[in-house]
């Protein structure tokens, strides 16, 4: 009986105790990640466009798979005039995440600065069918594609 008693008791200490693999390892960079990209959210708000895009590459650079960041990164470089890098930036965050509303809203905006209208069609389609019920990316894309409409006639 004591034997059976001693097997949780091991489990349990092998649980809480730090793993003896990761002894001297290096540590994990998401910390600096999430600084790096919380700071280039704080630089996009300000309209610091320069910097946000710095501190997000920074993180991209530590995170290449964050859909999240590269959208922002296409945000950041479509407020600051490079079209060609956004789109290269929203293209990554739809691959990495097909159904990221945030990256389809701005490269449908995207579409519109560059006269596109039926490319823009084609990303409110698809937050058509993301959005079960009318979400906040559908809305605003929506509504900026009647504008560019009603400014187009």
């Amino acid at each position: 009986m004591s034997r059976f008693l001693s097997v949780p008791l091991i489990a349990a200490a092998i649980l809480v105790s730090p793993p003896l693999f990761a002894m001297g390892s290096e540590t994990t960079s998401a910390p600096q990640v999430e600084t790096d990209y919380a700071a280039g959210k704080q630089a996009i708000e300000a309209k610091d466009w320069a910097r946000s895009i710095e501190l997000l590459s920074k993180a991209a650079g530590r995170d290449a798979g964050n859909a999240d960041i590269q959208n922002f990164l296409g945000y950041a470089y479509r407020n600051s005039g490079k079209m060609n890098l956004a789109l290269n930036h929203y293209e990554k965050a739809l691959a990495l995440d097909p159904k990221h509303r945030g990256a389809r809203e701005y490269l449908g905006e995207l579409y519109l600065m560059q006269k596109q209208l039926a490319k823009a069609e084609e990303q409110l389609a698809a937050l058509d069918n993301l959005c079960f019920f009318p979400c906040e990316e559908l809305t605003e894309l929506r509504e900026k594609v009647a504008a560019y409409k009603k400014n187009a006639m």
